[in-house]
């Protein structure tokens, strides 16, 4: 490849760019075609305080791109004869049970997320626990029938290998993967004894809110964790050579990982989960530009991480991270492999905007009204700002129609727009619903008086969901995470609300311990959350 320095050169350019913008620490990246490893890159720093340098022999934490590996392991032992893709999982799990109408779910079903269980909840220490809970749980759909992500799905694919092989999972990996494909970096499981050993992990100074370029980064919580949903420590070096395996279609140095027709099991699309994403057992395709993308992250806490594959071309990269997400450097960095490899000209970087300047500022300004209060905003200058005790806080736009303002009375949940047709017709907060002057608003139903015990900020010691807030607004409830994100609470029964737009989500929220007309809990999907002092 004659133009790789070229690639290399846009890359040194473009990714220290992007890690500002986005506050991350500190970030490695590999390339690599079917036969070599032509280039790794390291940036910024695998620990703040100690200012040590990312380097390619970095180890980071990679998440759920372990299910690569697990489900590469499920099909070995297919191929074996030891696990059948459509038994019924309490052929290898007698105890495994989930309250269902629906018919049994198969190591298929769990492979490919449409087993119909929740996305899991993390509140045990340890995987068993949280797979017998399920008992305690239900399905939403019929196996096979939708895509629901689920990690817990994965915990259960672990057990089973461990069932069938009687080794811990962390043994069966490095034996059947790691070791034949020269990993010699990677560990399989995350303990206190490797934590010495690893990049920091960095998380924003508030949980519960979303993020700010003003908030400062502290170390993440830290777990230990040898579940198969994702356990693994690597190297880009390491998940490079990983990579290699996947472009030569299941060949390694010493020999075959998985066989053609297994190979071809991993990677095929068994459901579209998002447009034009479809998931296979462990992987992700899509076709893009005319070529088939396999991809696949992963994150935990502190940790971000992605890997792209060009599967006609033979290309891969990899990319590690310590801390808040550096979305699109895997697809930019891919893109310029194929432009390299090719001779086609060179891709345009990523544009990375300023949130302050909002070219279509006049398109929100005016003034909004909820009952006796007013929010009034101001275009000038592409910018956007809210009027608040006679100042202006500028209005950082995250998405169309979602902005944060970083001020302490607005901060706690993205400012986003309502529209009719191309007018925006209402600003929403939180619980808030400001509707904009000379839009009358439609009547709003009644919520049942129950309700009212609801809203508040929840919390636990869950280190992957810490907390969420439910509110109340415009006679419905709504469950709204720290990122911004939200989800219609439908209620199933007095106090029991589905999760989600989905008529098929099997994610549930619970209400109880209602004193004084506040309900102190709320169990989602199985964890225990409880009302909280901070509103």
């Amino acid at each position: 490849m004659d133009n790789l320095a070229e690639v290399l050169a846009r890359l040194d350019r473009f990714i220290p760019r992007k890690m500002a913008a986005a506050q991350t620490p500190g970030q490695a990246l590999a390339l690599t075609g079917a036969d070599r490893l032509p280039a790794v890159r390291a940036y910024g720093y695998a620990n703040l305080a100690a200012h040590t340098p990312v380097t390619p022999e970095t180890l980071f934490e990679i998440g759920s791109q372990g299910k690569t590996f697990t489900a590469i392991a499920v099909l070995q032992q297919v191929e074996a004869g030891r696990i059948d893709l459509d038994a019924p999982v309490t052929r290898y799990l007698p105890w495994f049970s989930v309250p269902s109408v629906y018919g049994p779910m198969t190591i298929h079903h769990l492979l490919s997320h449409t087993a119909g269980i929740i996305a899991g909840t993390e509140f045990a220490t340890a995987g068993p626990a949280e797979v017998w809970a399920l008992r305690e749980t239900w399905t939403g759909f019929a196996p096979g029938a939708h895509f629901h992500y689920s990690d817990v799905g994965y915990k259960i694919l672990g057990l089973v290998l461990e069932r069938v092989l009687g080794r811990p999972y962390g043994d069966i990996i490095a034996e059947h993967i790691l070791a034949p494909l020269g990993m010699s970096d990677t560990v399989p499981v995350l303990t206190h004894a490797l934590r010495p050993r690893l990049a920091a992990g960095y998380a924003p100074l508030y949980d519960d809110r979303p993020m700010q370029r003003t908030h400062p980064l502290v170390p993440a919580a830290w777990v230990e964790t040898d579940t198969a949903d994702g356990s693994l420590a690597s190297t880009v070096g390491d998940m490079a050579a990983f990579l290699r395996m996947l472009i030569r279609r299941g060949a390694a140095p010493q020999g075959r990982i998985l066989s053609p027709a297994s190979f071809d099991l991993l990677t095929r699309p068994v459901i579209e989960m998002a447009d034009g994403l479809f998931y296979g057992y462990g992987i992700i395709s899509s076709r893009t530009a005319g070529f088939l993308r396999l991809q696949h992250g992963g994150d935990m806490p502190g940790y971000e991480s992605s890997w792209r594959i060009d599967a006609e071309n033979g290309l891969g990269v990899a990319v590690l991270m310590n801390g808040p997400v550096s979305a699109g450097v895997a697809d930019f960095a891919l893109k310029l492999l194929r432009a390299a490899y090719a001779g086609q000209d060179w891709p345009p970087d990523p544009p990375l905007p300023d949130p302050l300047q909002v070219a279509d500022a006049a398109e929100y300004a005016g003034v909004y009204r909820l009952g006796d209060r007013t929010l009034t905003l101001h275009a000038e200058d592409e910018s956007l700002t809210l009027e608040q005790d006679g100042t202006r806080v500028p209005l950082a736009q995250q998405d169309d129609d979602w902005f944060y303002a970083d001020h302490p009375d607005w901060d706690r949940f993205p400012l986003t727009f309502a529209r009719e047709g191309d007018t925006a017709v209402a600003a929403i907060w939180g619980g808030d619903y400001y509707r904009r002057a000379g839009h009358p608003a439609p009547p709003v139903p009644a919520p049942p008086a129950a309700w009212a015990a609801y809203p508040g900020h929840y919390r636990s010691h869950n280190p992957w969901r810490s907390n969420f807030r439910v509110v109340l607004r415009q006679g419905a409830l709504r469950l709204i995470e720290p990122s911004g994100d939200e989800e219609p609470l439908t209620e199933l029964a007095d106090g029991l609300f589905r999760v989600g737009a989905a008529g098929y989500s099997p994610e549930r929220l619970r209400f109880d311990a209602i004193i004084e007309a506040q309900a102190l809990r709320a169990n989602y999907s199985g964890c225990d959350y409880y009302r909280f002092f901070t509103p």
